[in-house]
């Protein structure tokens, strides 16, 4: 098992690094409708990300090389060192690459897990050239948002079996790379109707099962955590308690319908406030972890107003994190020793609300 984070005592504040995907600065279509602002540039995105006070970007690996599919190793090399050069020009690191293995006529069945060993071969092979271009972008992370690694029918597929092909695949990805790291993102549905990897246990529980756990952790998205119906602070710490943890995904959920990265902190934010707690108060970022932003622009935005969704969500951070250094903790202690949770709650509740007394 991994070493466990020790409780930090209230005190300074961390210090954290920020970040967010190209994709976050959209074009505003969805399944009902068409998009309604125009594209913006990747150095644009760039420039907007360090005027926004973020110190780097996070990729899918076409996000880097736009279909890499199509091309050689030589070009996909040459057009990822591109985007490194654009990244060190705006003061900027990149903090991940993720596998885009959901949108290829290969994978309409799952990508790791499709019952076709030609298409779980594409995977895996894709997987790996997402490796050389986080190597080429200057990443040391590889993330897997597990789409399609699960079924739309129980019965087409063996459980156990699907568990082992994921765990065979991350082996190969390690062997691939003895420096890289690989962080498992879990979420319950969508597109997939049941996930075989839902939640941060099942992650945390596959991470074990690898060939070099050391080098196998997870990232926890809060949308991700309430469509499962648990609480993404707890999810957090139990990663943190494993020693899991290595980066994070902040948004928002109004409740279990389809995953709307709402701005963090803009549908509950006592629930934001307890994430940026627990991550304070155990370390997180002090060994340079990355807060990345996951939040979507509402398709009402009109261009010139599209970025304000991470200001906001950034800003809200800040803010939170200010709310936890001053909490009150020998009050809260007292009150707990107490057992006067009805005072305990109300005290929180006024604090966050900045209510004196």
């Amino acid at each position: 098992m991994d070493s466990q984070p020790a409780y930090t005592p209230p005190g300074a504040k961390g210090e954290y690094r920020f970040s967010f995907g190209p994709w976050n600065i959209d074009e505003g279509a969805d399944p009902f409708g068409p998009p309604v602002r125009q594209p913006v540039a990747m150095a644009e995105k760039m420039r907007v990300c360090r005027e926004l006070g973020f110190h780097g970007m996070q990729f899918h690996d076409d996000d880097a090389v736009p279909e890499l599919d199509t091309k050689s190793a030589a070009e996909i090399g040459r057009q990822a060192r591109q985007v490194r050069r654009l990244l060190e020009d705006a003061g900027l690191e990149a903090e991940f690459v993720a596998p885009r293995l959901w949108f290829s006529p290969c994978t309409i069945d799952g990508a790791y897990t499709s019952n076709d060993p030609q298409c779980r071969q594409y995977a895996v092979d894709r997987s790996r050239t997402a490796i050389d271009i986080a190597n080429e972008l200057g990443a040391r992370t590889l993330v897997l948002w597990l789409a399609r690694e699960g079924s739309y029918i129980r019965e087409s597929k063996n459980p156990r079996v699907e568990v082992l092909q994921i765990r065979d695949a991350i082996d190969a990805m390690l062997a691939h790379d003895p420096q890289i790291t690989i962080l498992i993102e879990p979420k319950p549905n969508e597109p997939v109707d049941s996930a075989i990897i839902p939640t941060i246990g099942h992650a945390v529980g596959l991470a074990y099962l690898t060939a070099d756990p050391a080098r196998v952790g997870c990232l926890v998205e809060t949308a991700h955590s309430i469509l499962a119906g648990l609480d993404p602070a707890d999810d957090m710490a139990y990663g943190l308690a494993h020693g899991k943890l290595r980066s994070v995904h902040l948004n928002d959920q109004g409740g279990l319908k389809f995953d709307q990265d709402k701005s963090f902190g803009s549908y509950n934010l006592r629930r934001a406030f307890n994430q940026v707690r627990v991550l304070e108060e155990y370390g997180y970022g002090r060994n340079g972890e990355w807060v990345g932003l996951d939040v979507k622009v509402m398709r009402t935005q009109k261009q010139d107003a599209n970025t304000k969704h991470l200001r906001n969500s950034l800003a809200m951070f800040k803010a939170l994190l200010d709310k936890v250094v001053s909490l009150d903790r020998e009050r809260e202690a007292e009150l707990i020793r107490e057992r006067d949770y009805e005072e305990l709650d109300r005290y929180l509740l006024h604090h966050l609300l900045g209510i004196a007394g």
